[in-house]
């Protein structure tokens, strides 16, 4: 099994584009019948229906809505599909059988297009994995390669199965950590929000009322007044400056791998998010490994695609580095305890695994052990971040309020 492994599917021209027609048609008995059928064109839907014993008396386009457009496939939508192929597998459904049921019930029509292509293909005698090689953008060579090996064992249901868990894991652990990154952005966006709203609209009031003081005003009132008019006068160019810096960060992120690992590495230091990353690239390692591992994938064949699951491109290095060490005979507890990174426990229990031959089950009970861990520390997180937006919301707008309020409490005790 491990041998044939190590060709992987090469990815080829996507199948047809299919379209949705609706039919009216007499069955065997002469009943009228009418229905649904998604094919490339009609010549096509008129054969299947023949081949079902229908005799179609009006075939057309279904039309589409005037705004309708196609969904993004998002992970989501691939995880769902794994865990619903696998459930049918698993209950006796045919292969082609399976897939049709998944595709015709999808709610995103680029997911059916998506399951149904991969459907023909398998229809016309391409193995599962080459027909899923298809699609790289969706199917990478982790899944690929897994349904190889359960194609060629005769386990598919099974590993399908252990496809369907690591996508439902992985997908969990990446909205544990959207949420823990929403918390401070939205600190950050709020502030900013309250912030403006008091410096355009607000203050402006303030200033036409001490202007009729005709006395001095204190030094930090000044300062908020010339901030609400420079705001005032140059917000379009601060949203393009805010806009422009979003741009180039993001587009460095994606083009500068120097960049990404700055990035990467800070964010791994930063109190309280930094421990959360650690962990949920811990979990992933873990999991991916495990996975593939379980199949029956060569360590090194599987620490190469385990590298780009972490999440991080420190970690991604650092497994980089493992698999060349593990090529030339080295242990991998040995090789994860030279990269500084990963905790004395995980590397305990990998020696565990590798000296009792359990590695993917003790790699699967660390898993466990840091998704639990990042679903503690968001929760956490969000306990404590509530009453951080309160002061720091509250400081915000209380400096504005006090600015303001200052020419007032001098005028006073002039008074």
């Amino acid at each position: 099994m491990a041998t044939a492994l190590k060709t992987k599917p090469k990815p080829k021209p996507q199948a047809d584009k299919a379209y949705v027609f609706t039919w009216e048609g007499r069955d065997r008995r002469g009943a009228k019948v009418t229905g649904e059928t998604r094919a490339p064109n009609m010549t096509m839907v008129r054969a299947d229906l023949r081949r079902q014993g229908v005799s179609p008396t009006k075939v057309k386009k279904k039309p589409q809505p005037l705004f309708a457009g196609k969904k993004k496939i998002t992970s989501t939508d691939l995880a769902i599909f794994s865990r619903q192929l696998a459930t049918m597998m698993s209950a006796g459904v045919p292969l082609v059988q399976a897939f049709d049921i998944v595709g015709r019930g999808h709610e995103n029509p680029a997911m059916q297009d998506l399951i149904l292509g991969i459907k023909q293909d398998i229809e016309s005698g391409t193995a599962m994995a080459l027909a899923m090689g298809k699609y790289p953008l969706y199917f990478d060579d982790l899944v690929c390669n897994l349904v190889a090996a359960g194609e060629q064992a005769g386990v598919l249901d099974v590993l399908l199965d252990k496809i369907a868990t690591y996508k439902e894991k992985t997908e969990s652990i990446k909205g544990k950590i959207k949420k823990a990154m929403f918390y401070p952005v939205a600190v950050i966006a709020v502030a900013i929000i309250v912030s403006a709203v008091l410096l355009i609209f607000v203050i402006p009031q303030f200033k036409d009322l001490f202007a009729s003081f005709g006395a001095d005003l204190p030094a930090f009132t000044l300062m908020v007044i010339g901030l609400s008019d420079a705001l005032q006068k140059w917000w379009w160019a601060v949203l393009l400056g805010l806009g422009a810096v979003g741009y180039a960060i993001g587009n460095s992120y994606k083009r500068s791998r120097a960049f990404r690992e700055a990035i990467d590495r800070t964010a791994l230091k930063i109190p309280i998010i930094g421990p959360i990353l650690n962990k949920a690239a811990l979990a992933r390692f873990a999991r991916t490994l495990s996975t593939m591992f379980a199949a029956g994938v060569p360590l090194v064949e599987a620490l190469d695609s385990v590298s780009g699951a972490t999440g991080n491109i420190v970690y991604q290095n650092a497994v980089l580095k493992m698999r060349e060490e593990v090529a030339t005979g080295q242990s991998l507890q040995l090789s994860m305890r030279q990269q500084d990174l990963f905790p004395h426990m995980v590397i305990q229990m990998t020696s565990i695994g590798e000296e009792s031959g359990s590695l993917d089950d003790m790699l699967a009970k660390v898993a466990d052990f840091y998704e639990e861990q990042v679903d503690n520390a968001v929760d956490s997180l969000s306990s404590l971040l509530e009453p951080l937006i309160m002061v720091v919301i509250g400081g915000l707008v209380g400096s504005l309020i006090i600015a303001m309020y200052l020419p007032i409490f001098k005028l006073a005790s002039v008074v």
